[in-house]
């Protein structure tokens, strides 16, 4: 399965159970001649590329030094490990699920995920009846401050317009098999709101800690092109 990841061609190839990153399935990958495997030269050329532009920016005037250090603390403070504390919370502390139902935005707030694309968080829960997948079709828009900065798959053209069209298809190829007797909604981000799933809780899992919990939570469990597993991420 092959997922495009936006105007430079790059991408991903499912190939024996995990994805490799490619350039190449666009203008970038036609101006190469064919695709072309990410390495350390593609990685350093983006990052000599990306410095420019900030250069210039200070350099006009547009941005200080200040403001992208600070741009850069808040992004490291932006990870999905956050919104998996929150899942796990919610999985051990029933009052506290009920409010992060009622107001996303107060109760991730409460734990201190709060800020720049997180004003208008919305959970959704998935139940044994419906699966919940979010998606932006205009852009790449994430609830920041507990998914983190959207990731490349979720920001490409292809998932954006397939997803919408074709939910259960999409996550097949990507690794989740729905049943059939389970309805699939998709849930497109706007202006005014920003998504994160709560999955279902694992089974066997009742012994476990929120610490223990939410390392079974990851930011494709929180987009819902994933399940939360019985097996911690690495």
């Amino acid at each position: 399965a092959y997922v495009s990841c936006g105007i430079f061609g790059s991408g991903f190839v499912a190939r024996r159970g995990r994805l490799e990153r490619f350039c190449g399935g666009g203008l970038m990958g036609q101006l190469l001649g064919g695709r072309v495997i990410m390495n350390d030269q593609t990685a350093a050329d983006i990052k000599r590329r990306a410095q420019a532009v900030k250069d210039e920016l200070v350099h006009k005037g547009l941005l200080s030094e200040d403001d992208v250090q600070h741009f850069l603390h808040l992004a490291e403070d932006w990870k999905p490990e956050n919104g998996a504390r929150v899942v796990a919370r919610a999985w051990t502390d029933p009052v506290f699920r009920q409010r992060l139902l009622e107001d996303a935005t107060a109760a991730c707030a409460e734990m201190g995920y709060a800020g720049l694309q997180g004003e208008y968080i919305v959970a959704l829960e998935n139940t044994p009846d419906q699966h919940n997948v979010v998606v932006c079709t205009q852009c790449s828009c994430t609830a920041w401050p507990v998914l983190g900065l959207p990731p490349d798959w979720y920001k490409s053209p292809e998932y954006r317009a397939r997803v919408v069209r074709q939910p259960r298809r999409v996550l097949s190829e990507m690794g989740l098999q729905i049943s059939p007797d389970m309805g699939v909604r998709v849930w497109e981000t706007s202006a005014e709101t920003r998504y994160m799933v709560i999955p279902m809780r694992p089974a066997g899992t009742e012994s476990l800690g929120v610490d223990e919990l939410s390392a079974l939570v990851t930011r494709e469990a929180l987009i819902g092109v994933a399940l939360a597993t019985a097996v911690a991420r690495s």
